[in-house]
């Protein structure tokens, strides 16, 4: 901060310029292309590549939300693709930060694996659930039995144990919520740091939203349901008489 720096640059024209400059400020960013920017005002910047007015060979966009980057794009590339030039060529050149940087891949191969992540954690749950719900099938057959035998229907039965498995999401996601977020505003707190690449000092701020504590509550308890139904097609099955001579 406030140590001096000096900029050398080429115009157009060929020529090299150069000025001292202060340093204002440090922003914290990513590795790749964006982390070795620097920002110096256009009038600072006019000066020190002598233009005799302004001009502007690129433009940059800031979205607030990554999921809206498409959509804004579809609307600027619509907007400026009636701007030909005298050759009949697009003037403007419009591209995604996906397509200009090579990070983007890195963030794409992240992304396949929190999905395949989360393939594994839905099959962990159904496994689980069906385990627990067959083990408790045999470990009450001659309850079962005993429920069928005074005239108890198969459909009551069924779900019966549907609703255990629900029940058994239910407080299950209640109590992993509390965890995770109990988990997180911890490591928050903590202010751990890590390094990625070359760069050193990131902070690790780990984050959930309602959004997604809402989505993946529901497909856990979803999958939870589903995994409850061989059980308690099983249990509905039962034969009353074999049921109650089982040890």
């Amino acid at each position: 901060m406030a140590d001096p720096v000096v900029i050398i640059a080429t115009n157009k024209d060929g020529s090299v310029n150069g000025k001292q400059f202060t340093v204002g400020g440090i922003l914290e960013s990513a590795p790749g292309p964006g982390g070795r920017d620097g920002y110096i005002d256009i009038k600072d910047a006019i000066e020190l590549l002598r233009m005799d007015e302004p001009e502007t060979s690129e433009i940059a966009i800031h979205v607030k939300s990554f999921d809206k980057l498409q959509s804004v794009y579809n609307k600027i590339s619509s907007g400026l693709s009636k701007e030909i030039n005298p050759q009949g060529k697009p003037k403007f050149e419009i591209h995604t930060w996906e397509s200009l940087s090579p990070f983007a891949n890195v963030a794409k191969m992240i992304d396949l694996m929190s999905i395949f992540i989360k393939i594994m954690l839905i099959a962990i749950v159904i496994i689980s659930i069906m385990d627990v719900m067959i083990m408790s099938v045999y470990e009450r057959i001659r309850e079962i039995g005993t429920l069928a035998a005074i005239g108890t229907p198969p459909g009551k039965i069924w779900f019966m144990f549907i609703a255990e498995g629900a029940l058994l999401s239910l407080f299950g996601v209640l109590i992993g919520n509390i965890i995770s977020f109990a988990a997180i505003y911890a490591i928050r707190f903590s202010h751990f740091t890590f390094s990625f690449g070359m760069k050193e000092g990131f902070v690790l701020a780990p984050g959930m939203t309602l959004s997604d504590t809402l989505y993946i509550s529901s497909v856990v308890i979803i999958v939870s349901v589903l995994g409850s139904l061989q059980p308690a097609f099983k249990a509905s099955r039962v034969e009353p008489i074999k049921a109650l001579k089982s040890v």
